[in-house]
């Protein structure tokens, strides 16, 4: 239970046993009841530089790297938010030199920092697929195969609940802040009433988290950037049915068939996201073997150029990771300096070009990192430790700041578009600042974020609290009062 939680519910405990009474009792009340919410909602960002003794799991570096990569999707939403009106959302998204405009922000490696959200989710998805199999994976290779099925099993039931309810939470509260203040936004037209807009919202969710659905648009209306979420639990389901298939095989075709998935979803058919969820079970396998001296024959070999081979893939993910995307059209990455001779690796099975470079992107960044000293040290720090405590909040949640308050940030120093003039044209120019400087880092965008982004921190971190840790528990005891002998 959360601390703030926790602090106001033991408040409980002083009305039993107490020896206080009258005005003592209800002080003592207070005083505990506000130390609670003190607690719950206190940014806790400064509390602790360190890990409190606690020395990090070995792949704490992956938390570090999923945070990080949260804080890309944040910066690109901004960034193409911001510029867009501009027109200057083709430099984000096209390569350095497109069209005769040389912006720094597109040249290679740099653009990552400010395009990179699409980069960043193959990231979180490769990252998933590490993460779930490395629990059955690991009791596969030691034999535990009824260990492995409780560990799927469990780990199935509580998928959905662990995905989905933090969205509810997060689109229904941001709904209704729509209707409580009347805030008008530029994402969503507001339902004449508040239970039309509940019902609405109800049955768009259905359909939003009905993954297996054949039609529709892939879109959550109250929350666009959760349209990974859906992604994120197909993807899920592929691991653990692929753990299953694959427990009883040799190590070598274990290896060999989680290779021939990545074949097949990369170049046989258009299923991306399930090639960089397979990639990330490859990784770990490859890693779980290595701890065990047990890798393949071959991969051995390699041992004494690990150093030269993971920089080597971690150049080409930063390089591939900047693909132009601005749409789907391969003739426009031909046409790209430095993309021409690339673009014929694209496979004809995958429809937009941008994800089969990501997915190489993002699986050589992942299997860089923990061999590159500096760049694990990286993830690691306290910084990116803290943006991977609080990334699922951070990425649901950053949406609605930018269009509640941001939006508005926006519109007063300059950053305008027609809807702002039509619905709230009282925040226009209203503390004009300049807009000189490189594209991407104007003074007037970044000033904004001395405002933002603390706010979406601090908010991220609630609603971690509200819904993240406690969709965590609830699966857990919903699947525990699932077993036999429960009742008991």
């Amino acid at each position: 239970m959360p601390t703030g939680f926790k602090g106001i519910l033991d408040s409980e405990k002083l009305w039993k046993g107490t020896s206080h009474t009258g005005p003592d009792l209800k002080a003592a009340l207070s005083a505990r009841a506000l130390r609670g919410v003190t607690t719950f909602v206190r940014p806790t960002y400064w509390a602790s530089s360190s890990t409190n003794g606690k020395q990090l799991r070995r792949t704490a570096y992956l938390d570090g790297l999923r945070g990080f990569a949260a804080f890309m999707v944040y910066w690109l939403h901004h960034q193409l938010w911001a510029h867009e009106d501009l027109q200057m959302n083709r430099a984000f998204e096209n390569a350095f030199g497109w069209d005769g405009h040389y912006y720094f922000v597109a040249l290679p490696g740099v653009r990552t920092f400010f395009s990179g959200g699409h980069f960043a989710v193959t990231v979180f998805y490769v990252i998933s697929g590490y993460v779930l199999s490395a629990k059955p994976l690991a009791l596969i290779q030691a034999g535990e195969y009824v260990k492995l099925s409780d560990s799927v099993g469990s780990s199935l039931f509580r998928r959905w609940l662990r995905l989905f309810l933090p969205v509810i939470g997060t689109t229904f509260v941001f709904m209704s802040l729509l209707h409580i203040f009347n805030l008008p936004t530029s994402v969503l037209d507001k339902a004449p009433t508040y239970s039309e807009e509940v019902s609405k919202w109800y049955k768009e969710f259905n359909d939003f988290a009905f993954i297996f659905r054949s039609g529709g648009e892939p879109w959550f209306t109250y929350h666009f950037h959760a349209w990974s979420i859906p992604v994120e639990f197909r993807g899920s389901i592929m691991i653990y049915a692929s753990i299953i298939a694959f427990s009883r095989c040799t190590r070598d075709a274990r290896l060999l068939c989680q290779l021939g998935l990545i074949i097949y979803f990369v170049w046989i058919t258009d299923g991306w996201f399930c090639g960089l969820f397979s990639s990330g079970m490859l990784l770990c396998d490859l890693d779980l073997l290595a701890a065990n001296d047990n890798l393949p024959r071959f991969l051995s070999k390699l041992r004494p150029y690990k150093q030269t081979i993971f920089h080597t893939l971690f150049i080409a993910s930063i390089y591939l990771g900047g693909v132009p995307s601005s749409n789907a059209d391969v003739n426009n990455l031909r046409d790209s300096y430095g993309w021409q001779y690339l673009s014929y690796l694209k496979p004809k099975a995958m429809w937009d070009y941008k994800w089969f470079y990501l997915t190489w992107a993002s699986t050589f960044l992942v299997s860089s990192v923990p061999h590159i000293s500096w760049l694990k040290a990286f993830f690691e720090t306290h910084f990116c430790q803290y943006l991977g405590r609080i990334s699922f909040a951070f990425y649901l949640v950053h949406g609605p700041v930018l269009w509640l308050v941001a939006d508005r940030l926006y519109a007063s120093v300059g950053w305008t578009k027609e809807w702002h003039g039509s619905n709230i044209p009282g925040w226009i120019n209203k503390f004009p600042l300049p807009k000189g400087g490189p594209l991407g880092l104007e003074p007037s965008f970044l000033a904004i974020h001395l405002i933002v982004l603390p706010l979406t921190l601090w908010l991220a971190e609630v609603l971690t609290k509200v819904f993240d840790d406690p969709s965590i528990r609830i699966s857990q005891w919903l699947y525990n009062k699932t077993l036999a002998g429960s009742e008991k």
